[in-house]
């Protein structure tokens, strides 16, 4: 009789398994995520429009888990000498953290830095040439180099939250302690 309530339990157990499916993968994020990743992360303005396009409509990207946290331009200002840097920095945040948690942040981050600078040059290029046109350039020349030459592969949460704070002027909870 035990035998029979055992296979029984079991027949169950897998109807409802077959049915339901594995309880991870209800959750999972879909098989294209890194495949839609890579395509808001190139230097294209057809990447940065569908970004942004996404960016603005983040609930119908919900399944995909995405960190679309930010801190704009970290420790330096977002729109230095008004000129309009805060989304394309958001857009970086979004491929760092996003690459960070898939664990390919090394292999991309390049390309990340690279597609920073040309959106930058695309905010640039909406003022007429000439100086005004010239000084924006040359700020986007110097957040690309900071981010190439200083954009860290593996910051701390508490390093994110000491850059926020900083940028607040706030003092950084690091220098609490």
């Amino acid at each position: 009789m035990r035998s029979r309530i055992s296979s029984l339990l079991l027949a169950a157990a897998t109807a409802v398994a077959v049915v339901v499916g594995p309880v991870s993968s209800a959750h999972a994020a879909p098989a294209d995520k890194p495949a839609v990743l890579a395509s808001w992360t190139q230097t294209s303005v057809t990447s940065y429009n569908a970004w942004l396009a996404a960016n603005n409509n983040k609930a119908a990207w919900a399944a995909y888990a995405f960190d679309w946290s930010t801190d704009y331009c970290t420790t330096s200002p977002d729109n230095p000498l008004g000129f309009p840097f805060q989304t394309s920095c958001a857009r970086h945040d979004f491929g760092y953290r996003n690459y960070r948690a898939l664990g390919t942040f090394s292999a991309n981050k390049s390309r990340l830095d690279s597609a920073l600078y040309a959106d930058l040059q695309r905010a640039c290029d909406t003022y007429p040439l000439g100086a005004t046109h010239d000084a924006c350039n040359g700020l986007a020349w110097i957040y690309y180099q900071a981010v190439r030459l200083f954009g860290s592969p593996a910051l701390t949460e508490e390093q994110l939250a000491d850059a926020k704070a900083v940028k607040e002027g706030r003092q950084p909870a690091s220098t609490l302690y």
